[in-house]
C-alpha cells in the first residue's frame, strides 16, 4: 500500500484513508439508483433499460475511480454526474420525439454524445491542454471554487436531497417546504400525511448534523461515517415507530444478482451513429460542445475545490498530478459511454471523504471497490436515507466555507466574480455554470478597470465561450 500510495508521505493510513473512502461512497451511493431512475423515466421505460443503467453506472464509476487511485494518487470519486443525467434525459426523449425512433434507440443514439465527448478530454488531457486551461482560472476564481461548492452542498443537503412525495403531491423539501411554511399547520396542510414523514427527515438531518460535529470537535475521523450511520439508525426507528412502516421492507424479494444480461443487450458498445446524426449536423455538434463545456468546468471546480480543502494546492491554487487526475476523469467519461450511461465525472461529494481525512488514492480505491460490491448489494446500499447524507452535505458544506478567508474583499476584481459564483453554483446548480459567470466578471472588471492586461489570452477565450454557450447555443 505504501508504495502504491505513499500514505506517510502524505500523513494518512490505510485506516483512515478506508473509512474515507466509505465516507465518500456513502454520502453519494444514492446515485446508484437515482440515475437508472432518471435515466429511464422511473421504469416508464422498463426494467431492463433500468437494470442496464444501473449496472453502467456501478462500472464505469469504479473503472473511472479506480482509475483515480492508482493513476493520479488522489482522493476524488467519478460517478455520473447529476445534471448531466437529467439533461441527457431530457436530450433522449426530444430525440425520440423528432426523429420518431424509441426510447431506447434514441438512448444508443445520445450515447455517441458521450462518447466523443470523452475521446476529445482524452486527448486534451493527453496533450496537456485541459491542465492549461485549469491554470487560465485567475486566482481569486479558484480561491472562490470550493466555498462555492460549500454553498451548493448545503443547498443540496437542506434543499434538494431529502424529499417526500404524500397524496397531496410533491415532492416536498426540507428548506422550501419545512421551514418554509409559515406555520407547523400549513406545513401539515400541504405535505398531508408526509408531514409525519418530514418531521421525521428533519430530525434525522439536524441529530446527525450534531453527531457529526461532536465527532469533529473530539477529533474523531470518521466523524461524518459515524454521523450518517448514526442518523440512518435513528430514522429507521422513526420509520417502524411513528410511520408504522418496515424499514428493510425493500430488502423482501430484492434481487442480489447482478443484470448483467440487460446490460449487455441494450447499452454495452451500443452506438447508433446514424441516429444521432439523423436529428442534424448542427445539431449533434452543438449537443457534443455543450456536453463538453459544463463537463469540462464541472471536473475542474471540482477537483480545485475538493483539492483546496485537502490542502493539496500550492499558493498559486494549483494541484499537482492535475493532468493525471483529468486523465482519469476523461477514462471515466469513455467508460461510461461504453457501458451505457451518460457523463462520468469528479463527484463533488468527494469533500465528504476529504473531510474525513482522505488524502490518497486509496480512499478513492476503497470507493471504487464499494461501486463494484453494489452490483450484488445495492438493496442494502439503498437502505441509507437521504435524510442522512444530507448531515453529511451541510457539515462539508460549511467546512468548505472557510475557504471565502483567503479572498481580498476590499479588491472588487475578486470580491465581484467570487460574491456571483457563491450564488451562481447554488441556485443553477452547476459547478461550471458557476465558474463560468465568475469568469466573465472577473474579465469585464479588470477590462473597465482599465487592467486588460493582466487578463490572460486564455481566460479572454474562456469568457467568450461561456458568453457563447450562455446566449447563442440553443
Amino acid at each position: 500500500m505504501e508504495r502504491f500510495f505513499h500514505l506517510k508521505e502524505n500523513q494518512t493510513n490505510i485506516r483512515t484513508e478506508i473509512l474515507a473512502g466509505l465516507t465518500t461512497f456513502i454520502t453519494m451511493a444514492y446515485i446508484i439508483a437515482l440515475n437508472p431512475n432518471i435515466l429511464s423515466g422511473y421504469k416508464a421505460e422498463g426494467a431492463d433499460l433500468w437494470n442496464a443503467v444501473f449496472m453502467a453506472t456501478c462500472i464505469a464509476s469504479a473503472i473511472g475511480t479506480i482509475t483515480m487511485a492508482f493513476f493520479a494518487n488522489k482522493p476524488f470519486v467519478m460517478a455520473p454526474g447529476m445534471g448531466l443525467n437529467s439533461f441527457f434525459a431530457v436530450v433522449v426523449a426530444n430525440m425520440a420525439a423528432i426523429s420518431g425512433m424509441t426510447y431506447v434507440e434514441s438512448y444508443q443514439s445520445a450515447l455517441c454524445i458521450i462518447l466523443i465527448e470523452g475521446i476529445v478530454f482524452l486527448i486534451l488531457s493527453v496533450l496537456n491542454i485541459r491542465a492549461k486551461i485549469v491554470q487560465a482560472i485567475p486566482l481569486p476564481i479558484r480561491l472562490g471554487i470550493s466555498p462555492a461548492i460549500g454553498l451548493m452542498l448545503l443547498e443540496i443537503g437542506l434543499g434538494s436531497n431529502a424529499g417526500i412525495f404524500s397524496e397531496t403531491g410533491g415532492p416536498f423539501y426540507v428548506m422550501r417546504d419545512f421551514f418554509g411554511a409559515l406555520s407547523p399547520s400549513i406545513g401539515r396542510e400541504q405535505m398531508g400525511s408526509g408531514y409525519t414523514h418530514m418531521v421525521l427527515n428533519v430530525i434525522t438531518m439536524f441529530v446527525g448534523l450534531f453527531i457529526i460535529l461532536f465527532l469533529s470537535i473530539r477529533g474523531f475521523r470518521g466523524a461524518v461515517l459515524g454521523g450518517m450511520l448514526g442518523s440512518s439508525v435513528l430514522f429507521w426507528i422513526g420509520e417502524a415507530v411513528f410511520l408504522k412502516t418496515n424499514p428493510f421492507s425493500s430488502l423482501k424479494g430484492a434481487s442480489f444478482v447482478p443484470p448483467v444480461k440487460d446490460m449487455v443487450d441494450l447499452t454495452l458498445f451500443h452506438f447508433d451513429f446514424k441516429g444521432f446524426f439523423s436529428i442534424g449536423v448542427f445539431t449533434a455538434i452543438t449537443l457534443i460542445i455543450t456536453f463538453c463545456m459544463i463537463d469540462m468546468f464541472d471536473t475542474i471546480g471540482t477537483l480545485v475545490g475538493t483539492a483546496s480543502r485537502a490542502g493539496m494546492v500550492d499558493d498559486e491554487g494549483n494541484m499537482p498530478k492535475m493532468k493525471e487526475a483529468l486523465l482519469s476523469d476523461a477514462v471515466g467519461t469513455v467508460s461510461g459511454a461504453l457501458t451505457g450511461t451518460p457523463t462520468v465525472t469528479t463527484f463533488v461529494e468527494s469533500a465528504s471523504g476529504v473531510e474525513a481525512g482522505g488524502r490518497t488514492g486509496l480512499t478513492a480505491l476503497t470507493a471504487g471497490i464499494l461501486f463494484l460490491c453494489c452490483t450484488f448489494i445495492a438493496p442494502i446500499a439503498a437502505l441509507i436515507p437521504p435524510a442522512a447524507t444530507s448531515a453529511a452535505l451541510i457539515y462539508v458544506g460549511i467546512v468548505m466555507l472557510s475557504g471565502l478567508q483567503k479572498i481580498d474583499w476590499n479588491d472588487i476584481s475578486q470580491m465581484g466574480p467570487v460574491s456571483l459564483m457563491l450564488i451562481a453554483m447554488p441556485v443553477s446548480g452547476s459547478i461550471g455554470h458557476g465558474i463560468g459567470i465568475g469568469m466573465i466578471v472577473y474579465t469585464i472588471i479588470k477590462v473597465i478597470s482599465g487592467k486588460a492586461k493582466e487578463v490572460s489570452v486564455l481566460t479572454y477565450v474562456i469568457s467568450v465561450l461561456f458568453l457563447i454557450k450562455f446566449f447563442l447555443i440553443l
